[in-house]
């Protein structure tokens, strides 16, 4: 006898780490994860077995993977909104929809609607040649309008001889302001499809090379006021833009005390991860209960303090046996390996520490990570 496998819940769309760490909670909740994935062997597709290899630009591989989902959401924000209408036409629930996603996806769409709504931005314009650039005054930051992350797509221009480059990639370009600032944050907030919303407290990001290195919740010495302006920013956003799902908004914190808008991602993001093990609800699983309507979850600390810190490739190629080494050299830190092949530079996993000392904390999560990139204690 066979039985036919029941209809998905949820249809993923992109095989990476975020879509991967979506599947626990999934199994917890009860839902099934159905999933498009760039190949048989990325990360999502080791660990959601209902997975079709496909592309995200190709609209009859959305269909063959969403199949009967009733709910479609995403690994990353780069499929084509008119592939996304066709779904929402064809009966699927794109959470976020398109007309939110595209904030996530050109950063001029993004820049303009924030300034309408009064959010606080770095002084921006949109260029079409060199001579904008100078117009507007050096020094500055030359981005992409599409396509970039972790520092690709951007460019510092101290002089107009730094924008050759800028200038030779495809696509619209805008220019911002170099912002003095005083460090990295992120505000994370779920919004159901009901509308009701949960934040998260707002995080210190450090990067290193334009990769986000290590976060640290909730940021430390963060002043209350501007905790505050953070956190309404984010819900501001969510509300406005309608988004369905995760939301986080990266924050400069400047050196005369304000909080501006960097970027933006609709999706559970790097900055968040710290919650699967230092929060009562992760951002994975709240992102499953608002993109399927189910009520949003707790988002309370565990303890004072968790440090998330990436693991990127380095010296150790052999994740699954180091694993083990750092496991014992620190007992109480999690150990997330992303199942991909080490290369420099490359988001390989990540591990998380928590208590009530922060020293402490960075001391173990930067000594856990440092076994897992180099092989040796940091």
């Amino acid at each position: 006898m066979t039985h036919e496998a029941p209809a998905p819940d949820v249809a993923v769309i992109g095989g990476g780490q975020l879509a991967r760490m979506m599947q626990p909670p999934a199994i917890a909740l009860g839902l099934r994860l159905a999933l498009l994935a760039e190949g048989p062997d990325v990360s999502a597709a080791q660990v959601i077995g209902a997975h079709r290899v496909g592309s995200h630009t190709d609209l009859d591989d959305l269909r063959a993977a969403v199949g009967d989902a009733p709910v479609v959401t995403f690994d990353h924000e780069h499929v084509p909104p008119e592939h996304l209408r066709t779904l929402a036409a064809e009966g699927h629930e794109c959470r976020p929809g398109p007309d939110a996603l595209i904030h996530a996806q050109d950063k001029l769409v993004m820049r303009r609607r924030l300034t309408e709504l009064g959010v606080p931005c770095p002084r921006w314009a949109e260029v079409g040649e060199p001579s904008d650039v100078v117009t507007f005054g050096f020094p500055a930051i030359v981005k992409t309008a599409r396509g970039g992350y972790d520092g690709k797509g951007v460019w510092k221009a101290e002089s107009e001889a730094d924008l050759e480059e800028p200038f030779r990639a495809e696509g619209e370009l805008l220019v911002e302001e170099l912002v003095p600032f005083r460090r990295e944050l992120s505000a994370q907030v779920a919004r159901s499809a009901t509308g009701e919303m949960v934040d998260y407290p707002v995080v210190e990001s450090r990067q290193v090379n334009g990769v986000c290195s290590e976060v640290i919740a909730p940021a430390p010495n963060l002043d209350p006021a501007l905790e505050a302006r953070a956190r309404g920013i984010a819900r501001t956003v969510a509300e406005e833009l309608g988004v369905v799902g995760m939301l986080a908004v990266e924050l400069f914190e400047t050196d005369d005390d304000r909080v501006l808008v960097n970027e933006l991602a609709m999706r559970p993001h790097n900055t968040g991860h710290w919650s699967i093990d230092g929060a009562v609800t992760s951002q994975f699983e709240n992102h499953l209960r608002a993109v399927t309507g189910l009520p949003l979850g707790s988002t309370t600390p565990r303890q004072p303090w968790a440090v998330m810190v990436n693991i990127l490739g380095g010296a150790v190629e052999d994740l699954e046996a180091q694993r083990a080494v750092a496991l014992a050299a620190e007992p109480d830190v999690k150990v997330h390996l992303y199942g991909k092949a080490v290369k420099p530079g490359r988001k390989v996993g990540h591990v998380t520490a928590v208590g009530d000392d922060l020293e402490d904390v960075l001391r173990r999560a930067r000594r856990s990570a440092s076994l897992l990139t180099d092989g040796v204690e940091g």
